[in-house]
């Protein structure tokens, strides 16, 4: 009954057009005041407690250096690498702007800063290299979705906030998953091209695409850094992020110069925003998970949920239709920091491993953020393209089919995400 009422106010309170951040407190200290004898001094506590974990600093630290790289010019070299390796075959941009999506989401960890760094710099060239302004769009909208896979990820760091699980662990198994995300988006790209007969691209001779490289190289070592960093042990994620945020600072100031030293503050000041509304929703969310767990209503759901028989392929296939229509309301963060600690617990009990249910919920959110009414890159990208959502929604349809697809493929086949952190001995 109390799981009802709690949840029931809830999405009242979000069809009120509030903020989920908002919603989630309001949802808690209604409940905890008229419903409960907890005292209200345990909240302020748990406020403060709540986020107090080490692995929450490594989000500020992502989004200062998605910023930097943002602005820094390094997405510009990426894309020119990009192209020159792949820009012969049919839908030559098309394919270098899903290369350059998964190359800016392994340092960036973020999706609407992929989409724009890629997209304003890609969608006014494949226009003024005749391809048709929707199959720019199609492709920047879903593959700029690859920047919470591709680790590093702040919706993973979310996961682990709410669940407990290694960030480190949840890194490595979204490497593989990304890049056969990125191969697939890349193959339906091809595909469409080829069918439509789009254009072609010179095919660059290794001289240069060797000055392309040479180009690029400061930003995908930052790959290098983060990645490498974490594997090898030579940093925890979140000093990692710290040290690609310091990264990306000197490579757009000192070595790229696209950037001044007087823009910094404002690049600064962006990221202190993004970073006070993402911490403030995790805040509220862990209230909410402190309630629910106080009114031990996971627990009870999962008997309820295991006493009906259904199995790990049911359970696995509700909770995908509950991440997807949850899509459609909001944005990854709070649905992960909502929906983990109701789902986790029931994940557990069925033996599901931790790792491979985080990233089924990341694809899930990757999909979420490709179709209205509420996908941010489909907001990112109208922005870039001056296309309308209905439009864009129509434009993105071949790539969410794959996306589709391949989520069914990284639900059902858990090792594809944990046959590399296995390798590195990351988990059992």
């Amino acid at each position: 009954m109390n799981s009802i009422i709690i949840l029931s106010l809830l999405v009242v309170l979000m069809l009120t057009g509030m903020p989920v951040s908002i919603s989630l407190g309001l949802t808690v200290l209604s409940f905890l005041f008229f419903m409960t004898e907890v005292p209200i001094e345990s909240v302020a506590l748990k406020l403060f407690t709540g986020i107090e974990k080490f692995e929450i600093m490594a989000i500020p630290f992502f989004i200062l250096a998605g910023n930097f790289l943002t602005h820094g010019g390094v997405a510009r070299r990426m894309i020119q690498f990009a192209t020159a390796m792949v820009g012969h075959w049919y839908g030559g941009l098309g394919l270098g702007g899903v290369l350059a999506c998964a190359l800016f989401a392994a340092v960036s960890g973020s999706s609407p800063a992929t989409v724009v760094a890629i997209g304003s710099i890609l969608m006014p060239a494949m226009v003024k290299a005749g391809f048709p302004k929707s199959f720019g769009a199609g492709v920047i909208t879903t593959s700029g979705a690859l920047g919470i896979l591709i680790p590093p990820s702040i919706v993973m760091v979310m996961y682990s906030v709410s669940t407990n699980t290694s960030v480190g662990a949840l890194f490595m198994a979204g490497v593989v998953p990304g890049l056969l995300l990125a191969f697939l988006l890349g193959l339906t790209t091809w595909y469409r091209a080829k069918k439509f007969d789009y254009p072609r691209q010179p095919k660059a001779s290794w001289g240069q695409r060797w000055v392309a490289f040479r180009k690029a190289v400061w930003g995908l070592l930052l790959i290098v850094v983060v990645m490498g960093g974490i594997y090898t042990g030579v940093f925890t994620p979140t000093e990692a992020a710290a040290m690609s945020a310091v990264y990306a600072f000197v490579v757009a100031v000192f070595v790229y110069k696209d950037m001044r030293l007087k823009d910094v503050p404002r690049v600064l000041l962006a990221s202190a925003n993004m970073s006070a509304m993402l911490l403030y929703i995790i805040t509220n969310a862990v209230l909410f998970s402190f309630l629910l767990t106080h009114e031990n209503i996971p627990q009870q759901m999962a008997d309820h949920m295991i006493g009906t028989g259904v199995g790990v392929i049911g359970f696995l296939l509700i909770s995908n239709v509950l991440l997807l229509v949850a899509g459609n309301f909001m944005e990854p963060s709070s649905i992960v920091l909502i929906l983990a600690p109701i789902l986790f617990p029931i994940a557990m009990k069925l033996g599901i491993d931790p790792v491979h249910f985080g990233i089924i919920m990341v694809v899930n959110m990757e999909v979420g953020m490709c179709h209205p009414p509420v996908g941010l890159n489909l907001y990112v990208a109208s922005g870039i393209t001056k296309m309308g959502i209905t439009e864009l929604t129509v434009a993105v349809w071949p790539w969410l089919l794959t996306m589709l697809g391949f989520l069914l493929l990284v639900t059902y086949w858990p090792a594809m995400s944990l046959w590399f952190p296995r390798m590195l001995g990351m988990i059992a």
